[in-house]
């Protein structure tokens, strides 16, 4: 197994992560969506919008294997995963929980009280987001052809 580096996204890596995003979307998801959420998701995912929501209320993690990305995860507001892939050749290790729990333990200090986080997943990363705590919120549901279902993941509270 490769050695994985966990950090903050920069600037320069958007294109990687862009790309990385779009190849798992395409592989694993997209056939969930009308042509009209395929353009949408596509839209939301570009260099420019990862760059630009990163410089605002998002913040993205990313986990860099060599000089490329395996994974990434993306939190709005520090209590919404908006953005959750792993490579396809990264699968299966972990990856995805640990960018989680990274993702919390910058998310907690910035929102005191934090005791719940939520995600729209694909119909595909249901059983994912279940390994990793999340239960499902309300029935599937289609914005702008983008087909989701709500969940929340309670945490456990912050140790003092």
């Amino acid at each position: 197994m490769e050695s994985i580096v966990y950090r903050a996204m920069e600037a320069g890596d958007a294109d990687a992560v862009s790309r990385l995003i779009v190849d798992a979307y395409t592989e694993f998801i997209a056939e969930e969506y009308s042509d009209a959420g395929r353009a949408e998701f596509t839209k939301y995912v570009q260099p420019a919008a990862l760059v630009d929501r990163s410089r605002s209320n998002h913040f993205v993690l990313v986990a860099m294997s060599a000089d490329r990305p395996a994974g990434v995860i993306e939190l709005r507001d520090n209590d919404h995963v908006s953005l959750l892939f792993v490579d396809g050749r990264f699968q299966r290790q972990g990856i995805a929980r640990e960018l989680l729990t990274r993702a919390l333990s910058v998310a907690r200090p910035a929102k005191p009280g934090l005791d719940r986080v939520t995600v729209n997943s694909s119909r595909f990363g249901v059983p994912i987001y279940e390994r990793l705590g999340f239960r499902q919120t309300g029935p599937e549901r289609s914005v702008n052809g983008i087909v989701f279902i709500p969940m929340a993941h309670q945490l456990e509270p912050d140790p003092v």
